[in-house]
């Protein structure tokens, strides 16, 4: 029996990187998985691939979470789980960040993950139970030159998480937030960022000296989803390779 058997999983993001590798584990796991992207030629072939239900969606749009979470539930007759994973990056700072590039990353990463929890309060009452897991970053603990925006997002999902860990435990729903660090995907695999980062020095921050595979953070996700993270909520679990033990947060 798998750890996820019986439940009903929503995952943003899902189209590729770190969210197919939650979409296909989730699924290996024996839930029944819906989830969203914009990039709907990607959605539709892991759809395709794991028997998943593909929903467009952006996660800045309220209607569009109106439209997931409804063919979640008229799909699989409830909900369980949401894995808000949808998030952008861009390297740009202060000086050189516009007003628009800004407010784009906090929408998707921030505003994205509060409407994610707000959309999915209703059916998971209505299941009797539920575990929200917000995908933030290491950045949400430390700041980096040209992250501003997306520390901010970050640091906020961490707020988020808290606030709403305290005020959805009458209704049984946990909120946990998951902080990647390093992870093998096209995200972090950007040019722009590539240039403008020292890997030397990267690497040698680093405690276990890899970049981790996406299903490694799934891991830890699918357990924050299960049962057996029965008495976690509020709580932030690091996937980092141990890059944050001197980082002094």
């Amino acid at each position: 029996m798998g750890l996820l058997e019986g439940k009903v999983a929503l995952i943003t993001g899902g189209a590729r990187g770190m969210g197919a590798a939650h979409v296909r584990l989730f699924v290996e796991e024996g839930a029944q998985v819906a989830f969203g992207d914009v990039l709907d030629e990607e959605g539709k072939a892991l759809a395709e691939e794991t028997g998943a239900l593909f929903v467009h969606q952006d996660v800045t749009v309220p209607g569009d979470w109106e439209r997931a979470v409804n063919a979640t539930v008229e799909t699989y007759g409830k909900l369980d789980i949401l894995v808000n994973n949808a998030g952008i990056l861009k390297f740009r700072r202060i000086a050189d960040m516009t007003i628009e590039e800004y407010d784009r990353i906090l929408d998707v990463n921030l505003k994205g993950t509060w409407l994610g929890i707000k959309s999915v309060i209703e059916p998971m009452k209505a299941a009797g139970r539920g575990s929200i897991v917000n995908i933030s970053s290491v950045e949400g603990f430390i700041g980096a030159e040209g992250m501003s925006a997306y520390a901010a997002s970050k640091f906020g999902v961490r707020g988020v998480t808290k606030a709403a860990a305290r005020e959805l435990a009458r209704f049984k729903i946990r909120v946990n937030s998951v902080h990647p660090g390093a992870i093998d995907t096209a995200m972090v695999a950007d040019p722009e960022i590539a240039s403008e980062v020292d890997a030397e020095a990267f690497f040698k921050s680093m405690v276990i000296k890899r970049f981790a595979k996406p299903v490694e953070v799934s891991h830890v996700v699918a357990f924050l989803a299960s049962e057996r993270s029965s008495y976690c909520t509020g709580s932030e679990f690091t996937v980092d390779g141990g890059m944050l033990t001197g980082a002094g947060y």
